[in-house]
């Protein structure tokens, strides 16, 4: 017997998302509205929006902590499958994407504080620690982004061959070190310091500036440049 779905087709014409998308904006609609938009089918038991809500429901009702969530935490929804946890995943993604790229599309960097939002954006749904690296040019302007290195909860690893070889291809004249505490802490370690330096010391043999280093946190930041210690 074939399983019957409850297809957003079916529904009363004033409780299709697309309709009301259609009608009054993006914006008229709900979380799970939109979410519903992506499953697009629900199951024999729930409608799409009855999944959304389900989905939701799994990020505390939050999108940011919904955008933490793996393919696996998805999946433990019944009625999503892999197919619809791509789906949500992806949109997620792009939502992000375009977050980080409207506060730093080609900005010009003045302080730790032009940085640090954007930086958080990047890295804070990340359940492990990354080492990444804004490469800017002679005007101080994002030439690129790019992560590095990716290690466990505490720490990761980042080689200085592999960021100054970066910096020559990007032709950057100044760096700017970043790397997030999945801890919640913004205290820098002593290997953070002593890595910095490490890097800082290499970068000028090129003639290649540390403007800074950044540690991001959902609680905030940390610069190495404020606080004196780069």
């Amino acid at each position: 017997m074939q399983e019957h779905k409850y297809s957003i087709k079916q529904w009363a014409k004033d409780d299709r998302p697309r309709e009301k998308l259609l009608a009054n904006g993006p914006e008229i609609l709900s979380n799970s509205e939109l979410l519903a938009i992506l499953i697009h089918n629900g199951n024999k038991e729930k409608t799409a929006v009855g999944l959304a809500r389900d989905v939701l429901k799994l990020g505390k009702d939050n999108l940011v902590e919904l955008g933490k969530l793996s393919i696996n935490d998805l999946k433990k929804v019944k009625g999503i499958g892999e197919a619809k946890a791509i789906t949500i995943l992806a949109a997620l993604e792009l939502g992000r994407r375009r977050h980080s790229s409207l506060s730093l599309e080609k900005s010009t960097i003045r302080s730790s504080k032009d940085i640090a939002s954007y930086l958080q954006t990047k890295l804070r749904d990340y359940r492990h620690e990354v080492f990444a690296v804004l490469f800017l040019n002679q005007a101080n302007k994002v030439n690129h982004f790019e992560i590095i290195s990716e290690g466990g909860i505490t720490s990761t690893i980042a080689d200085p061959r592999i960021i100054l070889r970066k910096a020559l291809e990007e032709d950057a004249v100044n760096i700017i070190l970043c790397h997030n505490h999945p801890s919640g802490s913004l205290k820098p370690s002593r290997s953070d310091e002593h890595l910095t330096t490490k890097i800082k010391e290499a970068a000028r043999l090129l003639d290649i500036c540390v403007m800074d280093h950044i540690i991001v946190s959902e609680k905030g930041y940390y610069s190495f440049a404020d606080e004196g210690i780069l």
